[in-house]
């Protein structure tokens, strides 16, 4: 079970809870998954009645929907009423434990909630098992109470505590617990709303396991059991997960420097470099010895092994192939594919383009709605016209074209293999194969007329002043 039902009050949003996005996922995403990864055989996500379909369209991205399912708690009457919602929905489920997970634990992993197997099945009598951490600061954390031969007696909220001595236990309550099916059943139908909030606190839960048997502790690092109350939390947890992911990688051998903000998604291959400032975001993919250079963003893209991409480069939705080279500076916009050993300039932009083997677009040129042929060199400032304010349209290059610098494309329009256009020549019909095309106004130059045009420009500045 996980408890997502939370409506993001304090994170100041409409939005809920445990669908702000951390490290490329959603909050809720890292506790399902560790809960799968630990041996669970299907999640059973509580939900608020707005956020049920939201919960499960983002989830149903990252994993398969057959191992989960959502239910919705309403009216919210405390995490005692929402488990015995998410009962219900694991009538048709076989399974002698449950496992309850909270929603907004991101750093949480199956390693962490393995060690709750373990205590359980290893122990004869006892009925629940529940991690617990030593908190610096036990203020508002559920404080787990201890008797004289240090078994666990209860678990009692802050708001609920009766004496100095219960408001310094540090052993604090993480929210993770596994029980024992039969007995979890019978202990929610005690359950009363007798607290300083008025809920049915699965808390409680924990004071019937002491009594029937046994309730066991499993104290795990503060930092993994972290929930999301804000957005400050918020922000702590995802410098925890980008820094986690990239010693992954590191010892997986790739070579990273200094901060860097790499996704859950994103794969990448041995002997691959990463510079300091890249950001590495949703499912791309980056091969063996590619070279991603300081501040480059890139998103739901494949860079092929022993591509190079130069500072401050933004790469969406593409790929770019094996040994080619983009940037620095460069923007590839989506479904642009930039081929091997091609080369994507300084302030160049790309969208909806194919660039084949070895061509070139060195500097300060838009592609759009373009193809371009192996060998091809588009000159600096050229300008694909695929645009007329309602439709766009498509510009064909052939392979080893020569595209002079200044020349604008009007699509629809084709360049012909081993063609020719001369500087600043604006095409407006296809150019043959082999062919040259020259598009430019024809110069005249008019001897001494200089001398006489800035006499006459200075006259009128001086007029004006006048």
């Amino acid at each position: 079970m996980v408890m997502a039902a939370g409506l993001g009050t304090r994170m100041k949003s409409a939005r809920a809870k445990v669908l702000f996005p951390a490290a490329g996922r959603p909050l809720v995403y890292y506790p399902v998954r560790a809960a799968l990864g630990a041996g669970a055989q299907h999640a059973v996500i509580v939900c608020s009645p707005q956020g049920k379909s939201d919960v499960a369209q983002a989830l149903a991205h990252h994993i398969n929907a057959e191992h989960f399912s959502c239910t919705v708690q309403d009216p919210p009457r405390g995490t005692g009423d929402a488990v015995t919602v998410a009962l219900r929905g694991m009538e048709a489920i076989a399974g002698r434990f449950v496992l309850i997970v909270s929603g907004d634990t991101p750093l949480i992993a199956a390693e962490d909630l393995t060690p709750l197997f373990d205590a359980l099945t290893q122990s004869p009598t006892a009925k629940l098992a529940f991690l617990s951490f030593i908190a610096d600061d036990p203020k508002g954390y559920g404080r787990v109470l201890r008797g004289a031969n240090s078994e666990v007696t209860c678990i009692r909220e802050h708001r609920d505590l009766k004496d100095a001595g219960e408001h310094s236990v540090r052993e604090v309550n993480a929210g993770f617990y596994l029980a024992e099916r039969e007995f979890l059943t019978a202990a929610l139908q005690r359950l009363k709303p007798d607290n300083a909030q008025g809920e049915y606190y699965l808390t409680d839960i924990v004071r019937a396991a002491a009594q029937a048997g046994g309730a066991l502790a499993v104290v795990r690092p503060e930092q993994n059991l972290m929930g999301i109350n804000d957005r400050v939390q918020l922000a702590q947890a995802e410098r925890l997960l980008f820094s986690r992911t990239a010693d992954r990688h590191r010892r997986a051998g790739v070579s990273i420097q200094g901060e860097v903000w790499i996704d859950e998604g994103v794969t990448i291959e041995p002997d691959a470099n990463i510079a300091a400032g890249v950001s590495l975001r949703g499912q791309t993919r980056i091969g063996a010895r590619a070279t991603i250079d300081v501040g480059c963003v890139v998103t739901d893209s494949i860079l092929d092994e022993e591509s190079a991409i130069l500072p401050y480069c933004v790469i969406s939705s593409s790929r770019v192939g094996a040994r080619a080279h983009v940037g620095p500076f460069a923007h590839l916009r989506p479904d642009s594919e930039i081929g091997e050993e091609a080369k994507v300039g300084n302030f160049v932009e790309t969208k909806k383009v194919q660039l084949g083997r070895g061509a070139k677009a060195n500097h300060l040129t838009y592609l759009g709605d373009a193809e371009v042929g192996a060998g091809s060199n588009i000159g600096a400032g050229t300008i694909c016209c695929n645009y007329d304010g309602f439709n766009k349209s498509k510009t064909v290059i052939g392979s080893n074209v020569f595209i002079g610098s200044d020349s604008q494309l009007v699509a629809p329009v084709t360049v012909g293999d081993n063609a020719y256009v001369a500087t600043a020549t604006t095409v407006t019909q296809d150019v043959p194969a082999e062919a040259l095309a020259i598009g430019r106004v024809r110069q005249t130059n008019k001897p001494g007329y200089a001398t006489i045009l800035r006499a006459k420009l200075k006259a009128a500045k001086e007029a004006a002043k006048r």
